[in-house]
């Protein structure tokens, strides 16, 4: 695709139209790459502004998890050596939720291992969520697995507004990664998140050995879901799980997948998260990208990045928060 197309696709965006799939694909094999990510900042800039959207996440409970996802530290399928416990402790959750707020992150998600939390875990993780709420002033997230409609209900009724369910990559490609549950499972568990009144966070992972179109895929997926916040974790192998040995994407490919979920999702707040090592390198190209979000802090079992050098990188940028 040449230089002048990509640029004639990003006004016809900015006036109503929707990116199809195939013309998306297209789009990826363009050799006019640095084109291709002007014009997906240039979407960012029109649809989003630039406020940048932070979070903050606390990993509530960890290890130990029956599912057997390929990429996960916290499988027990898996070796990986890893920080085990059932619940995080009331305080210490408590605390990096004020800290967050303090600092004046938008969001705070409390994050559990498993396939889904029990009615009883869901009752002390509401207990912490009503003492943050009493405490400080930061909107509230969960991310508790594939949980029912009436557990949904209930994290609403407290006053959460968003929950998060990763897709985590394209439909035709997800049973090549876990058996143990299915995408439909977690499509499910979104729809019923917002029929509940949440906000919807769902992304995925890209370099677990799919491909650009099955990239598109999930972008396209998200689309249709009318999810709003993506993250976009990059796999960083972790030692003791399937995919310890997986060749990593280049700059390239991370920057082009970027670009393209701009132009597919292209009001949506496009989130970095998990892999930030693994593009250190390239972070400033990145948020030119049509990056519009973050996960900051520690994230789960990896290291993530320092709140406080995010907060001066994303200013430094020109972003606001």
């Amino acid at each position: 695709m040449t230089k002048e197309k990509i640029i004639e696709l990003k006004d016809k965006i900015v006036k109503g139209y929707n990116l199809p799939q195939k013309e998306a694909l297209e789009l990826s094999n363009t050799s006019e790459k640095q084109t291709l990510y002007y014009c997906a900042n240039e979407l960012r800039e029109h649809f989003c502004g630039n406020h940048i959207d932070i979070c903050t996440i606390t990993n509530a409970k960890s290890g130990k998890c029956p599912e057997d996802c390929k990429w996960c530290s916290q499988s027990s399928h898996h070796t990986s050596n890893i920080p085990i416990y059932e619940m995080v402790e009331h305080g210490v959750a408590l605390n990096n939720a004020v800290s967050s707020a303090k600092k004046g992150i938008h969001r705070h998600s409390l994050v559990t291992s498993g396939k889904r939390v029990s009615n009883k875990q869901l009752d002390e993780f509401i207990k912490i969520y009503n003492d943050i709420k009493n405490n400080c002033d930061i909107n509230l997230c969960a991310s508790f697995g594939l949980i029912n409609k009436e557990q949904l209900l209930k994290l609403r009724e407290v006053g959460l507004t968003q929950y998060h369910c990763n897709l985590e990559t394209a439909p035709s490609f997800f049973k090549n990664l876990c058996t143990t549950h299915t995408i439909e499972e977690k499509i499910q568990t979104i729809k019923w998140a917002q029929e509940a009144g949440f906000t919807s966070c769902s992304g995925g992972i890209i370099g677990m050995g799919e491909n650009m179109e099955q990239r598109i895929e999930l972008a396209f997926a998200l689309k249709e879901l009318n999810v709003k916040s993506i993250p976009i974790n990059i796999l960083s192998p972790v030692e003791g799980t399937k995919l310890e040995g997986q060749h990593p994407l280049t700059d390239e490919e991370i920057l082009t997948t970027i670009a393209l979920f701009r132009f597919i999702n292209y009001d949506a707040n496009l989130r970095l998260a998990g892999g930030r090592i693994m593009i250190k390198h390239i972070e400033k190209q990145v948020l030119r990208a049509g990056i519009n979000a973050a996960i900051v802090g520690d994230l789960l079992t990896t290291i993530g990045s320092s709140v406080d050098e995010d907060l001066d990188m994303f200013t430094k940028e020109g972003f606001e928060f």
